[in-house]
Order: C-alpha cells, then sequence, then structure tokens
C-alpha cells in the first residue's frame, strides 16, 4: 500500500514529497555570483531612481514631461535589457527581458502611488501619473529589447548583448514617453 492520495496512482508525485520531505532545488539562486546581481541592479534601478526622484524633488504637474519621466522610463528599458542579457539561451533572454521590465514597472507605479500622499478626485496625483508614464514607456521599448536579446543571446560578450538590447528598448522608450504626455 503507498501513501499517495486517492485517485493517485503515486507515479506523478515524487518520492520525496509522497514520503513528506521536500528537496530542494539543485541549483539554487547563489547571491554571490555577479550575474544575479546584475540581474537584481537591472530589475531595481528605475524603481530606486523613481523612489530618489521623488523624495528630492518630486513633479508637480501631470500635464509637463520632465527629464526625470524620461530618465526613469530609459532607466527601467535598459535595466530591463541587462537582466534579460544574463540569461542563457533565446527563450531565457526573452523571457527574462519582460519578466524584469514587468517587476520594475510595477515597482514603480507603486512608489508613484506611495509618493502620492492623499487621493486626489477628478485628477491623478503627478508623481503616479509620472510613475505610470515612466512605466508604460519603459515596457514599450522593452517588448523590443527582448526581441533584440532573444536575437543577441548567442554573443559571446554579455556586454555587446546588454547594450544592444538596452540602446534599441531606451531609443524607442523615449519615443514612446512624449505620446503618452500629448506631445
Amino acid at each position: 500500500m503507498t501513501d499517495a492520495p486517492p485517485g493517485d496512482n503515486g507515479d506523478l508525485v515524487p518520492v520525496s514529497v509522497r514520503l513528506g520531505v521536500v528537496v530542494p532545488p539543485e541549483d539554487p539562486e547563489d547571491w554571490t555570483r555577479p550575474l544575479t546581481w546584475l540581474a537584481a541592479i537591472g530589475m531595481l534601478a528605475a524603481p530606486l531612481l523613481t523612489m530618489a526622484w521623488f523624495l528630492v524633488r518630486p513633479p508637480t504637474t501631470t500635464t509637463a514631461l520632465v527629464p526625470a519621466t524620461f530618465g526613469a522610463a530609459l532607466v527601467l528599458a535598459a535595466g530591463a535589457a541587462l537582466a534579460g542579457s544574463t540569461q542563457i539561451g533565446r527563450l531565457r533572454a526573452f523571457t527574462g527581458t519582460l519578466a524584469a521590465v514587468l517587476l520594475a514597472g510595477v515597482l514603480t507605479v507603486a512608489i508613484g502611488a506611495a509618493a502620492a500622499g492623499e487621493r486626489q478626485l477628478g485628477s491623478p496625483s503627478p508623481t503616479l501619473a509620472h510613475a505610470l508614464a515612466a512605466s508604460l514607456a519603459g515596457l514599450a521599448g522593452s517588448v523590443p529589447a527582448a526581441a533584440v536579446n532573444a536575437l543577441v543571446a548567442g554573443w559571446r560578450s554579455r556586454l555587446a548583448r546588454a547594450a544592444a538590447a538596452a540602446l534599441v528598448g531606451a531609443v524607442v522608450a523615449a519615443a514612446i514617453l512624449p505620446r503618452l504626455f500629448g506631445g
């Protein structure tokens, strides 16, 4: 008799789980590796820049595009490209770039919402508007950057991979951002 759940023949459940022992993965993420730090920096650079911006001199209007919004959008796209370039293989480079930009974008918008202070009826908070615009432009730039990361995944130099994808992502993000402010 086996300890498998009712209706399960036990073949699909690993022995370690059936016996109540969970075995850790063979190669857990190692924070002593430089590529792990590069990926983390790529994902967190834009949210940290946005936080510093909102602490030092937050935007005061939702209608005017400020240079810091460009900076946040460009860093978001380039950081995602950097994170994706640390991956091995075309599919991992593509999905790594998109996963990094999604995390960074959500964190950037969350920081904009947290810096908004009181809730405003009828108009969005300037910090939230700029954080959202930077995140959307960074996301728009990261889609072609992910494609470039997938195409150059076979290149030997990770620096060249990251630079190519970051350049494409930053150019697209810079082109999209003024359109989000009606320009």
